[in-house]
């Protein structure tokens, strides 16, 4: 625990819950702990080693964390948002999240309306890890249905903080396409997200608009959440959608955000371009050749870019990615990506895969190897099929029936109990 910090008081007597804090004391920091210790002890490696017992503990543990989101102070209910939020990541726990969809769903809304902007973000990761726990699980569109209204319009609000509307185009982004959506929906939040990263288009001169750091960020994020939602999109009329409507909006305002300052934006904006192309040659080989030519010029640019103003990190990280969107675009040649986990390989062999695999991993992070092997939603996504021991029995599956199990028992024995005693009284009082 940090120096110079107290640990909060716990109200027991007011009856809100054993995290409760008042307004001037933190979250306690032992809750920290716990939930990051647990949810590290609990990896995929060593799942068949813990006992019902330990997992039962677990679940305690996190129920303890969910009460404390209604508790009265900001920072608490904040560090309960983000301990919750990192042992999601690391444990597959569908049928623990199921259970308490509305309560969650309610402190997640409760939360990206008035709490602060540590707290509205905190709020909207969550509502990201609990489409990654359910998907297109009946319940987990119920999730996305409650929570996009809240997020869509703290991400359109202009007096918001830019890292909380980035966090909140991020859980866009990704809660739309874990959830089952028509591509009316997705057209029209692709439309709203535009809205937030056409600020970094040039201006009616030809300038490149100066854009704060933290706004860039956020228009990075808007056209990463933008990306992510076209990948859902079928070949057939790519085309006519850039060209011949404001469905989607045309390649020459995509590239010019390759002009911007801020190495976020060129890099999700070239990551565009190259996922529009390779979706697009899908339906015709020759889509936008005349445009790809004027386009190649700026890529060799970046891709050779050695400005000194630009730190070393930055250079080579902009040079690294550029040269595989210019080798696409111009050699129609995608370079190969193979992801280790277990004893398998997912090879992400198309601008789509890796795209759907960034942004996965950019939010749970080294926990995507464990959701590999068990999270059924992924696997559907990149098409990983199931091993002999998987076929037979899902180990969260196995635990929910070893619990209904001994819950069934206990409430038998206590049935005999009681009876039992209520003999035994009756003799006495005869006596």
């Amino acid at each position: 625990m940090p120096k110079g910090k107290k640990k909060g008081r716990t109200d027991r007597s007011r009856g809100e819950g054993s995290l409760q804090t008042s307004d001037d004391d933190s979250y306690p920091n032992d809750n920290l702990s716990v939930a990051s210790n647990v949810s590290e002890h609990f990896s995929v490696e060593d799942t068949n080693e813990v006992d019902d017992f330990a997992q039962d503990q677990l679940e305690e543990k996190l129920a303890e964390l969910i009460d404390g989101l209604a508790q009265k102070s900001s920072q608490g209910r904040t560090n309960c948002f983000k301990n919750l939020t990192a042992a999601l990541v690391k444990k597959y726990m569908p049928l623990f999240i199921r259970e308490r969809t509305f309560t969650l769903c309610d402190c997640i809304e409760r939360s990206v309306k008035k709490g602060g902007p540590e707290e509205k973000g905190a709020a909207a990761d969550l509502a990201t890890v609990m489409c990654v726990q359910l998907g297109t699980d009946p319940i987990g569109e119920n999730i996305y249905a409650a929570l996009k209204p809240i997020l869509l319009a703290t991400a359109l609000d202009n007096s918001a903080a830019p890292h909380v509307r980035a966090q909140c185009c991020l859980a866009l982004g990704n809660m739309t396409f874990l959830s089952s959506s028509d591509l009316g929906e997705n057209l029209l939040l692709m439309r709203q997200l535009e809205t937030i990263f056409s600020g970094s288009y040039l201006k009616g001169d030809g300038s490149v608009p100066n854009t704060s750091p933290e706004n860039g960020a956020m228009h990075a994020a808007a056209l990463n959440a933008w990306s992510l939602l076209f990948t859902l999109m079928v070949p057939g009329n790519i085309g006519t959608m850039i060209n011949n409507s404001k469905s989607l909006p045309d390649l020459s305002r995509l590239s010019e955000l390759l002009e911007s300052a801020h190495l976020e934006v060129r890099l999700a904006a070239g990551e565009a371009l190259a996922l529009i192309y390779e979706i697009g040659r899908e339906e015709s080989d020759e889509f936008e050749d005349e445009f790809a030519d004027s386009l190649i010029g700026i890529l060799k640019q970046l891709a050779t870019d050695s400005h000194k103003y630009r730190a070393k990190k930055e250079r080579k990280q902009q040079r690294a990615t550029f040269r595989d969107i210019l080798l696409y675009i111009e050699d129609i040649v995608t370079t190969d990506v193979q992801v280790k986990f277990g004893k398998e390989v997912l090879l992400l062999d198309t601008w789509v895969k890796r795209k759907q695999y960034e942004a996965l991993c950019n939010f749970l992070g080294p926990s995507i190897n464990n959701h590999l092997v068990e999270n059924d939603v992924i696997k559907d996504l990149f098409q990983i099929e199931a091993s002999v021991d998987e076929l037979r029995v899902p180990a969260h599956a196995q635990h929910q029936m070893e619990k209904n199990r001994k819950r069934i028992l206990n409430a038998a024995n206590d049935k005999a109990r009681t009876l039992s005693r209520a003999k035994n009284r009756d003799k006495r009082s005869d006596f």
